[in-house]
């Protein structure tokens, strides 16, 4: 027994891994999917706040009173951009990865730009730069429009529901109490048509338009990148 207890005692330690090992894991993972990490917060305090008011039924109070389907196809646009400003945040990750370690993705802007840049003089990477943040920029615009159709469906909703409510009215029958009921009826039906679109629309602009500046400075922040390296190579 007392032999079995040596040959255990003279075996390989296993050593695990401690706190300084996985403060350095996390800080490489922070340093690698920075952006990822701000995307999905963002998108996580957005969906808590979403459920709290399905929880308070102010959702449901909403979609109930959308005869007109406005608040739905304002949700359904909104889903769309957030899943546009995903796919440009994972992209966005990657190339910035690429650049950090030197061997940025086939075929993105990334390796697009250090390849037309080599060789070049100080004037023709200037020119290449101006034409990355044109690029850059370009790659964001479709989530603006996006962002920017959330706010003109809200503005049609209330056009609509001020039209549901005042086509209700009939001066002709004002003075009739039996008429009063289904008129105020109706007037409130519009209104609270003009007023849900309008809070839908602009709410989700609001989303979005926090997702679209979170990537343009992630974009920014990929331009330094390409720039600095472009110019330390040439130096180099």
């Amino acid at each position: 027994m007392a032999r079995v207890e040596a040959v255990a005692m003279d075996g390989p330690k296993v050593e695990w891994p401690g706190l300084a090992d996985w403060i350095g894991v996390g800080r490489e993972l922070g340093r690698r999917w920075l952006l990822l990490f701000r995307f999905a917060l963002l998108n996580v305090l957005g969906t808590a706040l979403a459920a709290v008011a399905v929880a308070q039924g102010w959702l449901g109070e909403m979609f109930a009173r959308d005869a007109q389907h406005l608040v739905k196809l304002i949700v359904l646009v909104f889903v769309v951009g957030l899943a546009i400003a995903a796919a440009r945040a994972w992209r966005l990750s990657a190339e910035l990865n690429g650049v950090r370690e030197g061997s940025p993705p086939p075929g993105s802007k990334t390796a697009w730009f250090l390849a037309a840049t080599a060789g070049l003089d100080g004037a023709g990477r200037a020119a290449m730069a101006a034409l990355l943040r044109l690029k850059l920029q370009r790659r964001l615009s479709v989530l603006r429009y996006v962002a920017s159709l959330l706010v003109l469906l809200g503005l049609i909703g209330t056009v609509v529901g001020f039209i549901q409510a005042l086509a209700g009215i009939d001066p002709g029958t004002v003075g009739d109490a039996t008429a009063i009921g289904p008129m105020v009826s109706r007037l409130l039906q519009g209104m609270s048509v003009a007023l849900y679109t309008t809070l839908a629309g602009s709410v989700l602009n609001i989303w979005l338009t926090l997702n679209c500046r979170l990537l343009e400075g992630g974009a920014a922040h990929l331009y330094a990148q390409l720039v600095e390296r472009s110019e330390c190579r040439v130096r180099a």
